[in-house]
C-alpha cells in the first residue's frame, strides 16, 4: 500500500505538471476521457485506489468501478467512478469534468452528482477536473434549481492539493478510508446535515401517489371495497416502481414505462399492457393475473398515471440504478403503516393504522442490526459449508414486514455464494450449469435457487408481504442486464425471476387455525388471519429435505391438491399438537422446523379477549400482561425453531427484568443456549423509549454456557466501535428459576449483591408495603363514576370542603427525607374514589411514602396523615416492629441500598423506569445494635429537621449552608450502613462508582 510521503510526492508532480501547461488543459478540446486519464485516475492512485483493477479482481470485487457514460435526454446516466470497500459497499461517488468547465459555478454536474449520492444514501461525493475539486453533502435532496454551490461543503484548487494535503490524505486515502478516516469527516459536525434522506423523501412519494391512486380509483369505481382498493393501489405503484427500476438498472429500455403516457388512448390501458408483458418475461407473481381479477377492470384517468410516471423520471431526484433496495424497503415500511378507509361517500381517506398510533409510528430496523443478526445466526451455521449443504437451510422472518431482515439473509447468502465460487471455481464461459457469470457474479438461475430454497417469511398484512416479495425480486435481479435477462429467455427457455408465493406468506404467526374448533361463526375469527405453520410450510416441519425449484413447486402442490390422505394425516397432527398444552405443543413439526428464525417482532400489539385467552393457553410461559414480542420469542424456541436452530432478534430488554416474566425466562433458559445479548444504552429506534437489545440463541439445552453479552454505550458504533464484554454462567440465570437478570453485573459486584443478603430479612418483615389510591376510573366506585365525573374531578377541590376531605400528596412531592407539595390538593376520600385502598392505615401514626416513578429509592416520613396516589408506595410499620422507622428511613435512603436496588432492577437511566413494589417488599434489612441505631436516628431527625429550615430558607448562603449540613449527615449515615452490611473499602468504590 502507498505510503503518505510518496503520495503526496505523486500528487506534487501532478500539480506541477498541470500548472505549467493549464492552458493547453483548458482548451475546449482537452476531453473528459484525456483529464481522467492524465490526471484524475493518477491523483486517486497517489492515494492508494487500485483504479485499473491491477491485482485482477473479478469485476464484483473492484474497489473503484468506473461507470460506462450512457447519455439520456442529454444527461449523463452514472457518475464516472464509484469508490468501494471490499464486498462492494460503496462509500463515494466521482463525477469528472474537463477543465475547460468551470466546476464551481455549473449547475448540472452538481446536480448530477448530489442526485446519485443521495439517491445512494450515500454522505459525500465529489466532482473534479483536476483543477477544482468540489466535495458535496448528499444528505441534503436536490432540486435541480439548486445553485451549484448548494450543499457543498469543501471546496479546493489544484493550488490547494499542497497545503490541503493532511486532509486529503486522511480523508480520502485508501489507508484511512479502511481505519475509518472517511467515516470520521462524515460524521463531524463541520455542515449542516439535510433535512430529508433519501429514504424519507421515497416515503413522501409513495403517500402522495396513494393518495392520488386511491382517491381516483374510489370515485371510478364504485362497486370495489375498501379492502380491494388497498390492494389495487399497493399492486398499481408496486407494478410502476418495479419496471421504472429495471428502466434504471438497463433490464427494460429506458422510457418503456413513459410511454404508456405518450400514446393516444386510455393510459392505464396501455400500462396494463406493459404489465402483461412482464408477466411473460418475469414469472414473478407481481404481475400475475390469474390472482388479480381486480386491476385489469380498474378505471383511472390518465393525468393521475401521467403525474405518477412524470415524477419517477429525470429531473425527479431518485436514480434507481444506484438506490439499495434496503431502501425503498426503509420507506415502504413506514408506508404500510397506513390504510386506504373509504367513507360513506366512497371518497378514500388515508389513516394510520391504530396498532401503529398506539405505537406512536413504525420502526425500521436499521440496516447494522440487521446485519449483525444475519452475520450471528446464518453467518454461523454456514461457515465453512459447500452450496449443497447451505441448500438445506432454512430461514424465516415470522413478522417480515417489508422484508429487511430477509433482504439482509438473502444478500449474506448471495455474497457467501459468490465467495465460495470464486476460490472454488472458474468463471463461466456462458453455460447454465456454472453458477458464476464471466465477470464473477452469480448467474441468474444460481440467484433464484437460493432465494427458492433458503428464504421464507410471514406476515399478517398482505400489503407487507406483497412488499416483500418485491424488495427480494428487485435482489434477485439486481446486476442483470437487458442483455443478460435475453440469454435466459432465448437460451435457457427460463423467465427472468421465481415465482416466491410459497416461500413468503400472509397470516397470523402467533394463532394457528386451531382457534377455529367450537367457532360456529368464523367472522371475527377470519380477521385474525390464523395461521397453519405445519400446513403452510409442511415440507419444513414434516422433515423433508429437498431443494425446491419450479418443477417440484408444481408437482408438490398438485400432490397436495389430489391426495386426500396427506390432508387427512396434517389434520390428525394438528389436532394432536394444537390441543393439549401439556403434550408437544412445543413442536409443530417433531423431525424439522427452521434452522434460523430471525426478525423485529412487533411490540405491544392489542389483543381482543378471545385472543388473548387463546394465546395464553397455547403459549404457557406467558402471562396475563401478554406482549407480543415475547409471544414471538417462546414460539420461536418452542415450535417453528428446528433443534440446532439459531434465533436472532431485536427485543425490548424488559424481557430479563419484568418480574411478571419469570415464566418466560425460566423457559427460555432450560431450553435454549443463550449466545450473545447485545444491548444498547441509546435509541436504536428513534421514537421508542425503552432499552432495546439483540438476543442470540441456539436451540440446544444449556450445558456450561457462557453469556457474553455487548454493552453498545450512548454515542457508541456496534460495528467500528470497541465495546465493553461482560460474561455470564448460564446456570447462575438457571439457579434463580425465572428471577430478574442483570447483564450488567461483573463478577466482583456479584458478590457484592449476594454479601448484602447475609443476615438479613425482607423490609415486608417490618412493614405493610401498599400502593396509594386510584380516584378515578370509569365504572369503578360506589356509585360507578362516569366519563363525566371524571373529565369535572368531582372529588377534587384545593380546599378542605367537608370532613371527608383529605390532603393527598403526588410522585413529585416526595423528596429524599422531605414532603414538599408544589400546591394544596384534597380529594374527597371514601368508597366512591375508584380504588380507596381501604387496607393501607392512611391514618397511621407514622409512615413511609416511596416515589414508584424512577430508578432510584426516594423515600420520605409522613406523620401527617396524608393520602397519596398510586404512582407512590406506602410502608406501615407492623405493630410487631419495634424499631424506629427513621432508622428504617435511613437504610432506604442510604448509598448502598440504592445500588442494591439498582443492580436487582437495572433501569437506571431508563424513560420508563419504575420501583416496584414487589422488589421494595424484598428489600434487604439489618437491625444494628443500640449504638448504632441510635445514631442512626439522630442523623436522620438532624435530616428531616435541616430539610425543613432548607425549604424555608431565602438567601442562597444559608440555602449552601445548610446543604453543607445536609451532605454531612447522609455521609454519616451511608458510613453507619457500609458498617452495618461490613462492606470493605475496596466494595465502597463499587458502590460510588469509584
Amino acid at each position: 500500500m502507498i505510503d503518505k510521503e510518496t503520495a503526496y510526492k505523486k500528487i506534487s508532480e501532478l500539480v506541477d505538471r498541470f500548472s505549467d501547461q493549464i492552458d493547453s488543459y483548458k482548451r475546449s478540446d482537452y476531453n473528459e476521457t484525456l483529464t481522467r486519464r492524465d490526471f484524475i485516475d493518477p491523483f486517486f492512485k497517489a492515494l492508494g485506489w487500485d483504479i485499473d483493477n491491477e491485482q485482477g479482481y473479478a469485476e464484483s470485487y473492484r474497489e473503484v468501478i468506473h461507470e460506462d457514460r450512457v447519455k439520456v435526454s442529454g444527461v449523463t446516466k452514472a457518475p464516472d467512478y464509484s469508490f468501494r470497500l471490499v464486498g462492494g459497499k460503496r462509500l463515494f461517488f466521482v463525477e469528472a469534468k474537463k477543465p475547460y468547465i468551470v466546476v464551481k459555478d455549473e449547475i448540472p454536474p452538481a446536480y448530477q452528482i448530489r442526485r446519485y449520492g443521495w439517491s445512494a444514501k450515500l454522505p459525500i461525493s465529489i466532482i473534479t477536473d483536476f483543477e477544482e475539486f468540489s466535495i458535496y453533502d448528499c444528505t441534503k435532496k436536490p432540486n435541480p434549481t439548486d445553485k451549484a454551490s448548494t450543499a457543498r461543503i469543501k471546496y479546493l484548487t489544484f493550488r490547494d492539493y499542497l497545503s490541503e494535503f493532511d486532509f486529503l490524505w486522511n480523508t480520502f486515502s485508501k489507508e484511512r478510508v479502511l481505519k475509518g478516516g472517511l467515516d470520521k469527516y462524515v460524521q463531524a459536525d463541520t455542515y449542516k446535515k439535510g433535512t430529508t434522506t433519501v429514504d424519507e423523501e421515497f416515503l413522501q412519494s409513495l403517500d402522495s401517489w396513494r393518495t392520488y391512486l386511491a382517491t381516483n380509483i374510489a370515485i371510478n369505481n364504485k362497486n370495489l371495497a375498501e379492502d380491494e382498493i388497498n390492494f389495487a393501489v399497493q399492486q398499481t405503484i408496486d407494478r410502476i416502481i418495479f419496471l421504472r427500476i429495471a428502466e434504471d438498472r438497463k433490464v427494460e429500455p429506458y422510457g418503456n414505462l413513459k410511454s404508456a403516457t405518450e400514446r393516444q388512448g386510455d393510459y392505464y390501458k396501455n400500462l396494463f399492457e406493459l404489465f402483461h408483458k412482464a408477466d411473460e418475461k418475469y414469472n414473478s407473481g407481481i404481475f400475475d393475473f390469474s390472482k388479480d381479477k381486480i386491476s385489469e377492470r380498474l378505471d383511472i384517468d390518465n393525468k393521475v398515471i401521467r403525474n405518477i410516471i412524470t415524477d419517477l423520471y429525470y429531473p425527479s431526484p431518485y436514480a434507481f440504478d444506484v438506490m439499495p433496495v434496503e431502501i425503498l424497503g426503509t420507506a415502504y415500511e413506514q408506508f404500510l403503516g397506513k390504510v386506504i378507509r373509504i367513507t360513506p361517500a366512497h371518497h378514500a381517506k388515508i389513516e394510520e393504522k391504530p396498532e401503529v398510533r398506539k405505537a406512536g409510528g413504525v420502526y425500521y430496523t436499521p440496516q447494522y442490526i440487521v446485519e449483525y443478526i444475519v452475520k450471528n445466526t446464518v453467518g454461523k451455521l454456514i461457515d465453512g459449508k459447500a452450496p449443497k449443504e447451505i441448500s438445506k437451510l432454512k430461514i424465516v422472518d415470522p413478522a417480515c414486514g417489508s422484508g429487511s431482515f430477509l433482504l439482509g439473509a438473502y444478500q449474506y447468502l448471495l455474497d457467501y455464494h459468490k465467495n465460495y465460487y470464486s476460490e472454488n471455481g472458474k468463471p463461466s464461459k456462458g453455460k447454465k450449469d456454472n453458477p458464476l457469470t464471466p465477470e464473477g457474479n452469480l448467474n441468474p438461475s444460481e440467484k433464484k435457487r437460493i432465494l427458492l430454497n433458503n428464504i421464507f417469511g410471514v406476515d399478517i398484512d398482505v400489503n407487507a408481504v406483497e412488499v416483500t416479495k418485491l424488495s427480494l425480486l428487485l435482489k434477485c435481479m439486481e446486476g442483470e442486464t437487458e442483455a443478460s435477462i435475453d440469454n435466459q429467455l432465448k437460451l435457457f427457455h427460463e423467465r427472468v425471476l421465481p415465482d416466491i408465493d410459497g416461500n413468503v406468506k400472509s397470516g397470523n404467526s402467533l394463532v394457528s387455525t386451531d382457534i377455529y374448533e367450537n367457532q360456529f361463526n368464523f367472522g371475527d375469527v377470519k380477521k385474525v388471519k390464523p395461521f397453519n405453520w405445519l400446513k403452510e410450510f409442511p415440507e419444513i416441519f414434516l422433515g423433508r429435505n429437498f431443494e425446491k425449484n419450479e418443477e417440484f413447486k408444481l408437482h408438490f402442490q398438485n400432490i397436495k391438491r389430489q391426495t386426500v390422505e396427506t390432508d387427512k394425516r396434517i389434520n390428525e397432527l394438528i389436532k394432536k399438537y394444537s390441543r393439549k398444552v401439556e403434550e408437544s405443543k412445543e413442536d409443530y413439526g417433531l423431525q424439522g422446523g427452521f434452522d434460523v428464525v430471525i426478525g423485529n417482532p412487533p411490540y405491544g400489539a392489542e389483543f381482543t379477549d378471545e385472543i388473548k385467552n387463546y394465546l395464553i393457553t397455547k403459549f404457557s410461559s406467558q402471562n396475563y400482561q401478554l406482549d407480543s414480542y415475547m409471544i414471538f420469542l417462546e414460539q420461536a424456541v418452542k415450535a417453528i425453531l428446528k433443534s440446532g436452530g439459531k434465533f436472532g432478534m431485536i427485543i425490548p430488554n424488559p424481557w430479563l427484568t419484568n418480574l411478571l416474566q419469570k415464566n418466560l425466562r425460566r423457559f427460555i433458559f432450560e431450553n435454549a443456549t443463550v449466545d450473545e445479548i447485545v444491548h444498547f444504552k441509546q435509541r436504536v429506534f428513534a421514537k421508542v423509549t425503552v432499552d432495546t437489545e439483540i438476543v442470540l440463541l441456539t436451540k440446544t439445552k444449556p450445558s456450561n454456557n457462557r453469556v457474553k453479552i455487548t454493552i453498545v454505550e450512548k454515542g457508541k458504533q456496534l460495528r467500528s466501535d470497541t465495546h465493553k464484554l461482560i460474561f455470564h454462567e448460564q446456570r447462575e440465570w438457571n439457579n434463580l428459576d425465572g428471577g430478574v437478570i442483570n447483564i450488567f453485573l461483573e463478577e466482583a459486584e456479584k458478590t457484592l449483591f449476594q454479601k448484602i443478603l447475609l443476615g438479613t430479612k425482607s423490609l415486608e418483615e417490618y412493614f405493610t408495603v401498599t400502593n396509594g389510591i386510584k380516584p378515578y376510573e370509569v365504572g369503578k366506585g360506589i356509585p360507578q363514576q362516569t366519563k363525566a365525573d371524571i373529565a369535572k374531578r368531582i372529588f377534587d377541590s384545593n380546599k378542605k370542603e367537608t370532613k371527608y376531605h383529605r390532603q393527598y400528596l403526588m410522585g413529585r412531592d416526595i423528596k429524599r427525607y422531605s414532603i414538599e407539595p408544589k400546591e394544596n390538593r384534597f380529594l374527597k376520600y371514601g368508597k366512591w374514589i375508584a380504588a380507596p385502598r381501604f387496607n393501607t392505615n392512611f391514618d397511621a401514626e407514622i409512615k413511609i411514602f416511596m416515589r414508584q416513578t424512577g430508578d432510584s429509592l426516594i423515600g420520605a416520613l409522613d406523620t401527617k396523615q396524608y393520602l397519596c396516589l398510586n404512582n407512590m408506595h406506602v410502608l406501615v410499620p407492623k405493630e410487631t416492629t419495634k424499631t424506629d422507622t427513621k432508622y428504617f428511613l435511613g437504610i432506604i435512603n442510604s448509598k448502598l441500598l440504592n445500588w442494591y436496588y439498582q443492580t436487582l432492577n437495572p433501569e437506571k437511566g431508563e424513560a420508563l423506569a419504575e420501583v416496584k413494589k414487589a422488589n421494595v417488599a424484598k428489600l434487604p434489612m439489618k437491625i444494628a445494635g443500640d449504638s448504632s441505631q441510635k445514631d442512626m436516628i439522630k442523623f436522620v431527625t438532624q435530616l428531616l429537621k435541616l430539610k425543613e429550615e432548607k425549604a424555608e430558607a431565602k438567601l442562597q448562603s444559608k440555602i449552601n449552608e445548610i446543604q453543607g449540613e445536609i451532605d454531612y449527615c447522609e455521609d454519616r449515615i451511608n458510613e453507619i450502613v457500609y458498617q452495618l452490611y461490613d462492606i470493605t473499602q475496596e466494595e465502597i468504590k463499587i458502590v460510588e462508582g469509584k
